[in-house]
Formats: C-alpha cells, structure tokens, sequence
C-alpha cells in the first residue's frame, strides 16, 4: 500500500501566516515582563531541542527577556507536553512540539495524559525536515535495494530502534510497502537509540536527518536513504527511498505551542517575535544546522494544518497497522 502525503500538503498549500497584527490590549502591551519556558518534550542533543535553543537565543533579543529551555523528555513526549497542557495560560510556558506530540500520538495511545486537540493552542510551525535510513556498519547493505534483499533473505537478523512517532512510522512503512519485516526496539531518546545503532546492539534506524548527518560523517553509521518525496538539497547524495519504495514519504516539523487558553492578544505577540526570529538568517542557521528547512506558517493557518496533519498521522499509522499501546 502507498502511503503518500502530497495530496494532504497539497490542501493546506495556500493556507499563509495569519498577518502581522499588533496587539493593543494592556495584557500584550505588558508582555514578556519575566522570563519565558521553552519545553521540549525530547533529549537533549535532538533536532527538537536544537532547535528550541537556536529559537530561543533569539526571542531573547527581540522579547528583551530570558527564554529558558527546559529539556522533559519521555512517553513519545507525553512528560513535556502534559507540563505545558497544565501550565498557567499566561504566554510564560511553552512547548516546542512536534508531529509526534501533537498529531501522531492519539493514534499511537490509547489514553494520554494530554489532549493535542483541546490543550494546546498553536502558535507557529518553525521547521520541517525529513528522517534518514541508517544501518550500522556491520550490516552489509550499502543501498536502500540491498538492504530490502538482505532483510528478505536473513529474516530475524534485523531490528529497528525508534524513540518517535516519525522514526517509528518511518520504519514501518518501509516494513510494509518494501516487504519486509524488521523488528522494532523502542527507545526512549533519540541519542541513546542512535548511540545503539552505531555500536550495533540495534541495525537499523530512521533518525532525524540532523542528526544522522553528524554520525554519518564520522564514519560511525552507513546512510542509506532519506524519507522525503525527493532527494533533499541537504544532503543530495543520500536517495530518498521513494526512488526505490515508490510512494514512500514522511516529513516531520517542529513547532510552538501555548496552553490553550491563552489570551489571543498574547498568542499574536508570540507568534509575531517567532516570525522576525525565523527571518534572521543566523538564527535559522543555528535551529537547522543546515539541516532542515525554515517553514513558518502561523495562527490560524497553523491550527488549520495542525487538524490535517492529526488525520493523516491517524490514517498512516492505521495503514502502517501499528496498533495503539
């Protein structure tokens, strides 16, 4: 079965950022006027938390108070995410959230210590970015078609470590539509998995491209493939694996949200300070590395892509047949 996301893109790709209004009321007037809290609900050292920091650093210039990161990883990001679900609707605690936290998750639980749809109110997608497919050096394969041979004639010698919604999907889908069956090891972060697979306690993994980069480079794991529709201007000599798997896609994005109810004018002063953020070239350097793409959409625009991206996620992962835990 295909699983194919352009149609989905497709239907939010004339939604844009909600105009630059700015707030009047005393609330906004007032705000920031204490320290601000980033959380991200992955480890330290991940592409969430990398580029939470890269924000960060420069909301503090332009909101003219700190911007605290405060790393609370664990449960597919349930930990941070209920933290902020539950914080004073005030502006002052934030999430930086992911597909993982606030589209995939209903699919992948059977109850959740936070609701995506009710919780959270969407400020503004920052990046999006694709996985890449690696295989520890020990593992034969040197292409995405070798390594679907490899798996289809030594059945049971291969596993996948996963510690996100979209690294997990990631693998499950190429399980399902290369017709193969690698066993998945749940990991709580990302680090630590890919720490595994280089040292060949796991083979295989789908971890965020920035991430995979660093350890390709170094020689540590082989990188195979990437999960975009198209080979990426990133990392160009990585195919993506739809040149083989044909249909084959998933793209991942990164983003903030507030407590749900927090006041609009705050919402819009929020999201007006993420977007001249996102406009500094420096600033998208050091969220990226380089390594993903700069991909604002703010407000309503947003939460409406937030409500398309939660029914595909849904439908992927039925498709993919990973049961809810």
């Amino acid at each position: 079965m295909s699983i194919n996301r352009r149609a989905t893109l497709a239907g939010i790709a004339g939604l844009t950022a909600a105009p630059f209004i700015r707030p009047s009321s005393a609330a906004a007037q007032a705000f920031p006027s204490k320290p601000i809290k980033i959380v991200v609900p992955f480890a330290a050292g991940s592409a969430t938390d990398l580029t939470a920091r890269g924000l960060g650093a420069k909301l503090q210039e332009i909101l003219k108070q700190p911007v605290v990161i405060d790393d609370k990883p664990g449960a597919s990001g349930q930990l941070g995410a209920s933290a902020v679900a539950t914080a004073p609707a005030d502006g002052y605690t934030l999430l930086m959230g992911t597909n993982t936290t606030n589209a995939a998750n209903p699919a992948l639980f059977k109850k959740l210590s936070y609701d995506p749809a009710k919780d959270f109110a969407p400020i503004a997608r920052c990046v999006t970015g694709v996985n890449a497919l690696v295989v520890n050096n020990e593992v034969p394969a040197k292409t995405v078609a070798e390594l679907i041979d490899y798996a289809k004639k030594n059945p049971g010698k291969l596993n996948y470590a996963e510690a996100s919604a979209s690294q997990r999907l990631s693998a499950e889908m190429f399980n399902q539509m290369a017709g193969v069956k690698i066993e998945r090891v749940p990991y709580k972060a990302s680090p630590q998995a890919l720490g595994d697979v280089v040292s060949g306690q796991v083979q295989v993994m789908f971890p965020d491209l920035p991430q995979a980069l660093t350890q390709i480079a170094a020689g540590k794991v082989r990188g195979l493939g990437t999960t975009g529709t198209k080979r990426t201007t990133v990392a160009p000599d990585l195919p993506a694996i739809a040149e083989m798997v044909p249909g084959y896609s998933l793209v991942y994005w990164l983003a903030v949200f507030a407590p749900a109810a927090t006041p609009k004018p705050i919402q819009q002063a929020l999201y007006e300070a993420i977007a001249e953020a996102l406009k500094d070239p420096a600033t998208g350097k050091a969220m990226t590395q380089g390594r993903m793409e700069i991909s604002p959409l703010g407000l309503d625009a947003f939460a409406a892509y937030v409500k398309t991206e939660t029914e595909w996620w849904g439908k992927a992962i039925k498709a993919a047949g990973i049961e809810p835990e």
